[in-house]
């Protein structure tokens, strides 16, 4: 069973446990905030049309340019400096540099030229890094497709064969209309990757079908079912001692898609003066879609003071599939005349919003 309350307060990118032998996890190099500049929008992947011109290079040593592969290695610890042609350029790269506003990255748009500059790199920061020009017409701007650039770095570390991760233990979320993907990313393209299960334990079969391996996304589920659900690693090896991966729970959802399905009760639907009164808001959903919520009750013009607590926890329902409980609990802790009325929840996701009410009455 899995518990979480919201607002989530931020973890510590470090852990106070002794790090055990195979796990992996991000060790963040000077964490100084950098002065902002505009935020960055991550790019989304999109297939380069064959009109396309790449305006991504690398500046190298002496002043030279070098335009970029699909892919690029380089070790841990070198610099790297990208620049992209054109006036208004647009960057995308790995998350997690702007996770800990890691001062080593630096961004700058120049006449001609954006500029990305990553110094004293770590095997975190593999990845994607892309660009594009940015058309604007007054407040509007769309991106060109026909001026991009974009490469994937690999910051290759003997000693961390796989990314570093924030965490030790990860959920994936197994939906039968769509691929699952096992993050298990490798700094070294040519390491040898493969798939375990941890209970029974067994190396679980990569067919190249049903189940690939991607070097710049891990091993990809293309059908997932009930019988994928349970806890697995993924173990990595490339001249020298094998490394396992953090472990990752395999969750099997099934649930409609659409409008939060919601439900609402009242404590009590009658009421006396003083007495304390609570509202349940109640939403039952996919486990990785949150749920907004939103109240109007009797007292709000008047500023009526309420508590209103938000949290949602995981349930397993018995036959591998996994459900999200959100709820919103609304508390009236000494009623009065004028908190009689009608109390309207409003749970909303991306695919609609659902409105429900009860009564509560004075005695």
């Amino acid at each position: 069973l899995l518990f979480r309350i919201l607002p989530v307060i931020g973890q510590s990118a470090k852990n106070k446990h002794p790090k055990e032998p195979g796990e992996n996890k991000i060790r963040p190099v000077n964490k100084k905030v950098k002065p902002k500049g505009p935020k960055m929008k991550e790019r989304e992947s999109t297939d380069s049309s064959s009109k396309s011109q790449s305006i991504l290079m690398q500046v190298m040593d002496k002043g030279r340019f070098q335009k970029l592969a699909a892919t690029l290695s380089l070790s841990a610890g070198q610099s790297i400096e990208l620049r992209c042609k054109g006036s208004n350029v647009t960057w995308s790269y790995p998350s997690y540099l702007d996770t800990f506003k890691d001062s080593r990255l630096s961004l700058k748009q120049l006449d001609r030229y954006g500029q990305l500059i990553l110094t004293n790199s770590t095997a975190a920061d593999t990845g994607e890094y892309s660009c594009w020009l940015q058309q604007c017409n007054g407040n509007k701007c769309r991106k060109d497709e026909t001026k991009t650039g974009s490469t994937y770095i690999f910051f290759t570390d003997k000693e961390e064969l796989f990314v570093p991760t924030p965490s030790y233990f990860e959920i994936v979320y197994l939906n039968p209309d769509k691929p699952a993907v096992i993050p298990c990313r490798v700094t070294t393209p040519s390491a040898k990757v493969t798939l375990h299960r941890e209970f029974p334990a067994e190396e679980i079969e990569t067919d190249g079908t049903n189940i690939i391996y991607d070097v710049k996304k891990g091993f990809v589920y293309q059908h997932p079912t009930s019988d994928h659900k349970g806890i697995v690693y993924c173990k990595a090896e490339s001249q020298g001692a094998p490394q396992i991966s953090i472990k990752y729970h395999l969750l099997y959802v099934e649930v409609p898609k659409g409008p939060p399905s919601t439900t609402i009760v009242a404590s009590s639907n009658r009421a006396e003066v003083r007495d304390g009164i609570h509202v349940i808001c109640t939403v039952l959903g996919e486990p990785d879609v949150d749920v907004n919520f939103s109240w109007q009750y009797p007292g709000q013009e008047s500023e009526r003071p309420v508590i209103i607590q938000n949290f949602w926890r995981l349930i397993n329902r018995g036959t591998g599939h996994t459900t999200r409980i959100s709820k919103s609990v609304l508390v009236i802790e000494d009623f009065e005349a004028r908190d009689a009325g009608n109390y309207i929840c409003i749970a909303q996701n991306l695919q609609g919003e659902t409105t429900v009410a009860t009564e509560v009455e004075l005695n």
